[in-house]
């Protein structure tokens, strides 16, 4: 089986950074697309950023230009750093990972458990 934890979460004022990571372990053959999802109270689940096994990425607009994706293949991990956070980025950052898990190449598609971001005003 495929486990994702995360950590990187937490209460930053206006204008802050923070750096978010999500380290996939298990029997894991290979990881194509891994992303990250926020989720404000109230309301649906949505993408922030996703990247894929050869590095193409992909943002929501309301982040571009403030918050960068990355990955280490090497180490099944993904990166979200976030500058020039706003109050309306509060939300819990769910991580994403979708690949073929070993011996059977058979694909997995999980959600890592979440992490909380407050930015306050």
């Amino acid at each position: 089986q495929v486990q994702l934890v995360e950590s990187g979460g937490g209460l930053v004022q206006a204008g802050g950074s923070l750096r978010l990571s999500c380290a996939a372990s298990g029997s894991i053959f290979s990881i194509n697309t891994m992303g990250w999802y926020c989720q404000a109270p109230g309301k649906q689940r949505d993408l922030v950023a996703t990247i894929t096994s050869g590095g193409s990425t992909n943002y929501a607009d309301s982040v571009k230009g403030r918050f960068a994706i990355s990955r280490d293949n090497a180490k099944n991990t993904v990166y979200l750093q976030m500058n020039s956070l706003k109050p309306e980025d509060t939300a819990v950052y769910y991580c994403n990972s979708r690949g073929l898990i070993r011996p059977n190449y058979h694909p997995f598609d999980i959600w890592g458990q979440g992490t909380q971001v407050t930015v306050s005003s």
